[in-house]
């Protein structure tokens, strides 16, 4: 298989396995931290209309879901990518901050929020992943 299949096929993989840890951890932040009383955070539109009522403690889990799955993913895509190639942990990265992007354009999320998330979760989490994998390689004698 050649080298740009092998790259694409690590990106594909740590996009899935990365968002299957964000989905994981959003699906049980609400029994970890409740929701606001009468917020409903099933549908969009629910969540769009209660969110003015969310206080600190409930963007936790969001942000740890948005650099947990990004970490994840850029971990699996760099392990599976030919050498030690950076590319597939910051495409990762790259994808998941684009999907923050349009969650902050559709989300009235607070400014504050929006702004650590965006800048915090998603390409140092890459980065982090990327450095974790490497180092992991280098552990177990790979190349």
């Amino acid at each position: 298989m050649g080298k740009f299949f092998r790259v694409l096929l690590a990106v594909v993989l740590g996009l899935v396995v990365g968002s299957v840890v964000n989905m994981g951890l959003i699906m049980v932040s609400g029994k970890v931290i409740p929701p606001p009383a009468g917020a409903d955070v099933t549908t969009m539109e629910g969540l769009k209309a209660s969110l003015h009522l969310f206080e600190a403690k409930h963007f936790v889990f969001p942000f740890l879901a948005h650099a947990l799955g990004t970490l994840v993913g850029a971990v699996v895509g760099t392990l599976l990518a030919p050498g030690r190639s950076a590319i597939p942990a910051y495409v990762v990265g790259g994808l998941f901050l684009l999907a923050g992007i349009a969650n902050v354009v559709m989300l009235p999320a607070p400014v504050w929020f929006s702004a650590v998330d965006l800048l915090l979760a998603y390409l140092p989490a890459a980065w982090l992943g990327n450095v974790l994998a490497n180092r992991a390689r280098q552990g177990r004698g790979g190349a």
